[in-house]
């Protein structure tokens, strides 16, 4: 297992080692009222940076109205898929594959209306991600108070918890952050019963047939550090769990950040290859080469 010295710091050192650049497939645009950037923009930039493939997996709308200042609402996505096609042409003209996808919130009541809503379109992945749990959005600074009705571990169990039954939903490609839970530095606890839920989560996650995500944003969060922890991705690789790499770009600028780090966490617990996804087909792609 990795020392807390190196769980903590290892995902931040820069390898002299370079890797092939890897699909980022964790982007968002405007229409989820807190990111920037045409898609076209995203993919002028990805191009720059010698990507060969990008996905666009903006935040799914939700029925009722629910968390709707987050997320696009289900007029836009016409417009939405529209721009894809468009962004797709461009980045086919340029050498880029743009691929097309949601991110979609799981929630335990709504799968009638999460199938329907991915059957609507032929995408070519589809990302699962868990922000709420019931009706606390634990990302959200404004709702950092809610802790104060949490301890540490129940947080960690019940998000744990969650994130198994979207992957056991069968719905997704691509698990997303899967420990969101320590945005704001309310960090993953030395814990039996955690363990034990991040077994749950993870076993679920294979047994689903689901990639991980391993994500740079959380290096751009108060918690410094990639998602997921560095235990985690050592204990992902040791299950055969795959991986896909995502910026969770919400500028322009963010895209294929700190691509290397994550890519050398990989490397350090044996993993060679990395997600590519079409028509919601996975294939294995090696990164050293």
């Amino acid at each position: 297992m990795f020392s807390p010295l190196f769980s903590v710091m290892f995902c931040r050192y820069h390898w002299p080692m370079m890797f092939s650049a890897v699909p980022d497939y964790h982007m968002h645009t405007p229409r989820c009222n807190h990111a920037t950037g045409s898609m076209r923009d995203y993919a002028d930039v990805a191009i720059r940076h010698g990507l060969r493939e990008i996905g666009i997996s903006d935040h799914s709308p939700m029925p009722d109205g629910f968390d709707a200042e987050w997320r696009m609402q289900s007029d836009e996505l016409d417009n939405y898929w529209q721009e894809l096609e468009t962004t797709r042409n461009y980045g086919k003209e340029r050498g880029l594959k743009v691929r097309r996808a949601l991110e979609i919130d799981f929630r335990s009541d709504q799968l009638a209306y999460t199938r329907s809503l991915i059957a609507q379109y032929p995408w070519d992945y589809v990302t699962g991600s868990v922000h709420y749990l019931g009706d606390w959005g634990f990302d959200n600074p404004d709702a950092r108070q809610e802790w104060e009705h949490w301890s540490l571990q129940d947080a960690w169990v019940a998000y744990f918890d969650a994130v198994a039954a979207s992957a056991e939903s069968g719905l997704f490609d691509i698990i997303a952050h899967p420990d969101l839970m320590k945005k704001h530095g309310h960090c993953q606890p030395d814990d039996a019963q955690v363990e034990a839920a991040e077994t749950r989560m993870l076993t679920a996650i294979r047994d689903a047939g689901c990639c991980l995500e391993i994500s740079s944003a959380g290096l751009r969060k108060p918690v410094a550090e990639i998602y997921p922890r560095a235990a985690m991705i050592e204990h992902a690789a040791a299950m055969g769990i795959p991986f896909a790499y995502g910026s969770d770009a919400h500028a322009p600028q963010d895209v294929g950040h700190a691509m290397q780090d994550c890519l050398a966490c990989l490397h350090r617990c044996g993993v060679r290859h990395i997600a590519c996804f079409e028509q919601r087909q996975r294939t294995m792609m090696d990164f050293t080469r």
